[in-house]
């Protein structure tokens, strides 16, 4: 995980997605696909404001964070249909949710693939992979004013501040963090391009 080059040499492999012209964070999503991280729809469509779901999430922060069984053993090798009520086996995602949950992502167990995701509930599974993957200590924080912070789940609130001190969010020009705006496939590759380089900026992890 902690290997990737996010500053440079973005468009390294010539490749690129055709729908990114005027999108917030293209460079970043652009650097994503170049390093094999994500995918789109197809090889040049990203559909970057289609709304992210549920699978299309874990997919992301699985793939995006290259979190694997690799380091655990098993007897027998674990399927999503015993841990997920509504993943299938033979789904896309649904190595990635096995991924996930066996790499201290605690996904909700009744959670639908097919729905869309809310940006506290991804920032929440997101920030577990990160401090997972990259053994982040727990730290005391000084909380970021957050306008709306009464519409937030109130146990996703620490995931929520620590995105802000990583830097891997930001607020609106209000303030507000917006928790349960539905996330769009562009927001969701910035933020996990934003925790790759957090992840890569500490220097007991270079």
């Amino acid at each position: 995980i902690l290997s990737f080059t996010l500053g440079g040499q973005i468009f390294a492999n010539g490749s690129s997605f055709k729908d990114l012209t005027n999108v917030n964070g293209s460079e970043k999503i652009i650097s994503l696909k170049d390093q094999g991280l994500i995918k789109g729809v197809t090889d040049s469509q990203f559909l970057p404001q289609n709304l992210m779901t549920a699978g299309q999430g874990i997919q992301f922060i699985s793939g995006g964070l290259q979190l694997s069984l690799a380091a655990i053993d098993f007897n027998i090798a674990p399927v999503a249909s015993d841990i997920f009520k509504k993943v299938k086996d033979n789904a896309w995602y649904a190595e990635a949710f096995v991924n996930a949950h066996y790499n201290g992502v605690d996904i909700p167990k009744d959670i639908d693939p097919s729905k869309t995701m809310t940006k506290e509930l991804f920032t929440s599974l997101l920030m577990q992979g990160v401090e997972t993957a990259g053994n982040l200590p727990m730290i005391k924080i000084n909380p970021v004013a957050i306008t709306d912070d009464s519409q937030l789940n109130p146990s996703y609130q620490g995931s929520v501040q620590r995105s802000l001190i990583y830097k891997i969010n930001t607020l609106d020009a209000d303030g507000k963090f917006n928790p349960k705006s539905e996330l769009s496939r562009a927001e969701a590759a910035v933020m996990l391009f934003n925790a790759l380089e957090y992840l890569n900026s500490r220097p007991a992890q270079q």
